[in-house]
């Protein structure tokens, strides 16, 4: 056998080898992947709604046992009723309640949208009065750093809490992300529904606000349920 022939037949067995041990690798690793992914996500539902803060490091057994605790991960219909999983139909949506004592708090909706270079996933979380944000998180995005990679900072997220999604009189008005500072550049009536943007990087504010509107009025029928004290606050359907 030529040399030639050699270092074929050695390099395609080292190929074989390689391509068996990184399978191996991937698929021994996927449920560590997968458990990891679950804690990052239990644990930006619970900085949403205030119950971590963005300077704790908890390990993944105190948010396991902090989130069983006092987040139900529910569905709710286009009629705003909350259900059961058992009552899940295929136009439902997801949400979370954070409760305190059986006591809803405030609900979480997940964000999943469009931003520049791809899908912006994170949490907002509404107060159970359906119109005051009390938190957003972001736990997975392709912004780039120092620009609209700032979203998942913790002084841009600050900006949300208070905010409403409501105008002056009641009615839905969705959350934006002005061009610069708010203060600046949005009319005194509107300014409880914008929050600061982030200097060059416009385009992410845009992208996300329109994500947070879509979103937002996809959940409206419950934000009404919770506005109109319809939703008996003190009674949860079954996990």
């Amino acid at each position: 056998m030529s040399d030639t022939l050699r270092s074929i037949r050695f390099a395609l067995i080292v190929a074989v080898v390689c391509s068996f041990l990184l399978t191996a690798a991937a698929m021994g690793l996927q449920p560590l992947q997968e458990r990891n992914m679950q804690v990052d996500r239990q644990k930006n539902i619970l900085k949403a709604v205030g119950l971590v803060s963005a300077e704790e490091r908890p390990t993944a057994e105190a948010i396991a046992a902090l989130y069983g605790e006092r987040i139900r991960c529910l569905w709710t219909d286009q009629t705003g009723r909350i259900l059961a999983e058992s009552e899940r139909g295929t136009t439902d949506l997801p949400i979370c309640l954070h409760v305190d004592n059986n006591r809803i708090e405030d609900y979480v909706i997940p964000i999943n949208t469009s931003g520049l270079w791809g899908q912006i996933q994170g949490y907002l979380a509404v107060s159970n009065d359906g119109a005051t944000i009390t938190g957003f998180t972001v736990f997975k995005h392709s912004e780039t750093p120092g620009l609209g990679g700032e979203i998942e900072q913790d002084w841009f997220q600050r900006n949300f809490v208070g905010k409403k999604i409501v105008n002056a009189q009641g009615q839905f008005s969705s959350i934006g992300i002005a061009k610069g500072k708010v203060a600046a550049g949005v009319p005194a009536e509107k300014a409880a529904n914008y929050v600061d943007g982030i200097s060059g990087a416009t385009l992410t504010g845009k992208y996300l606000s329109a994500g947070f509107r879509r979103i937002l009025a996809d959940y409206e029928p419950v934000a009404v349920q919770f506005r109109k004290d319809l939703l008996p606050k003190e009674h949860l359907p079954l996990r």
